[in-house]
């Protein structure tokens, strides 16, 4: 079977990991640099050669009970499978990453090294062999619950939420109070859906109920500038307004918070990087926006989140933003239409992590950072944008904003027929929530150096 053929029939196959997994973590994990290549007289085992490298890199989908089509934890799975996973490998679909960039630009990279991805393919091309068993590396054990271990505490929907077979669900938001009586600082948020089939996204806010028996604030003294805004108002990228609700169930409240996480298709755990962590107030309410897609049968979902606390205050909070352009209009039948926004600090920051998201048009991104001085610098280039893996590129070192910077985000759509995924090439398409509908979204996360919890080592 020729290539195009064996790529087409492994991402049917692949296509139940576009659900949230483990090998999805945003956060700090191993940098794999590329190693030079080097030659090998004798073919690769899978004992000695090819398992250290599928369970580092595959097994935490592909394994009984992933959400991987087949496991690669046995030789006899893998051999099976071998065809597959040649053209996974050699096509670069698996494990799924979209960004350019050296090997060490990302601390969540999941790309195979060069040396890697060479002993994949002379292991199959030498006819798979099984190797010495007693060469074999300890089987891998994961987690049959939350992989953040037990959480410290979960904060659960109060009931389920009946998804319909079919037809549009508008997001349903849902007020969960967390009951917490002094703040807590969090080093890890994960999602659990009720029914993961149903669930395209989560995002969770936090709010503090204002208090109606507190004292009023005290008026800012006459001749006092009000405090300036941490970023610039951009309302030339301001989204519509959205149409009115057809469903009278779980509208939105009037107050969201801010935002604190969320999980899409790619990312749903955050392990925030050593020395961060977010806060959670007391008397956090948490309102959870649900984006439910109908699947062919009527399921009940009640998704839940779950919270790890550091130990210790961090030396800085981590806080999470987005910014998008809602303004734009896709021309019907248009390829590779650009649209763009921009986020201006007005004192310095560091961003940790950016998180495109697009809907089924989006094709490509990039970021670029532009400086007070007149120069830029790419910072994320993502040429093969997927819809089904929403990932959250985790910079090894965060990246530097200062004041007056402009970090410009660039998303490019087909809306054409040749479009595969195009769900009507017909029409001119706007900003919408749902997933025909189109975004430009940019979801981030930042600290603030002035703000500062601990004093900078020196």
């Amino acid at each position: 079977m020729a290539l195009l053929d064996h790529l087409r029939r492994s991402r049917r196959r692949l296509a139940p990991l576009v659900v949230l997994t483990g090998a999805a973590l945003v956060g700090i994990a191993t940098v794999r640099h590329r190693e030079p290549l080097v030659a090998q007289d004798t073919a690769p085992t899978f004992t000695k050669d090819v398992a250290p490298i599928l369970y580092k890199n595959c097994t935490t989908c592909h394994r009984p009970g992933g959400l991987g089509p087949f496991s690669l934890v046995d030789y006899d799975s893998a051999k099976a499978n071998v065809d597959d996973i040649r053209d996974a490998v050699r096509s670069g679909f698996m494990p799924p990453w979209h960004a350019e960039g050296p090997h060490g630009t990302f601390s969540n990279d999941r790309r195979l090294s060069d040396l890697e991805k060479s002993t994949l393919v002379r292991w199959i091309d030498a006819g798979a062999k099984k190797g010495d068993v007693k060469k074999a590396p300890a089987r891998p054990v994961y987690a049959t619950g939350w992989e953040i271990g037990t959480p410290d505490a979960i904060v659960s929907m109060p009931d389920d939420f009946t998804v319909p077979a079919a037809g549009t669900v508008e997001y349903q938001y849902f007020e969960i109070p967390t009951n917490f009586t002094e703040d807590k600082w969090v080093s890890a948020i994960e999602f659990m859906p009720g029914a993961r089939e149903v669930v395209h996204h989560v995002l969770v806010y936090a709010k503090v109920p204002v208090d109606p028996n507190a004292a009023p604030a005290a008026p800012r003294p006459a001749g006092t500038p009000a405090p300036r805004p941490l970023f610039v108002r951009k309302p030339q990228y301001d989204s519509p307004e959205d149409p009115p609700r057809q469903d009278v169930r779980n509208g939105p409240p009037s107050r969201l918070g801010v935002l604190i996480g969320g999980t899409a298709p790619g990312t749903n755990v955050m392990t925030f990087p050593k020395g961060t962590a977010t806060r959670i107030r007391a008397g956090t309410v948490l309102t959870f926006q649900m984006h439910y897609t109908a699947h062919g049968h009527e399921m009940k979902d009640r998704t839940s989140v779950g919270f790890r606390f550091a130990t210790e205050m961090p030396d800085e909070e981590m806080r999470m933003g987005a910014y998008i352009n809602g303004a734009f209009t896709l021309p019907a039948g248009q390829k590779d239409v650009a649209v763009t926004a921009d986020l201006e600090p007005t004192e310095p920051i560091k961003i940790w992590g950016l998180l495109p998201h697009t809907h089924l048009r989006g094709t490509r991104w990039k970021y670029t950072l532009e400086k007070p001085d007149g120069t830029s610098q790419l910072v994320l280039d993502v040429p093969r944008y997927d819809f089904n893996w929403q990932t959250y590129y985790f910079f090894k070192e965060p990246l530097d904003v200062p004041a007056g910077a402009k970090l410009v985000s660039t998303a490019w759509y087909d809306n054409s027929a040749t479009n595969k995924h195009n769900p009507d090439a017909s029409k001119n398409v706007k900003w919408g929530d749902q997933t025909w509908e189109e975004m430009q979204y940019t979801g981030y996360l930042y600290t603030v150096p002035s703000r500062r919890l601990k004093p900078a080592p020196k």
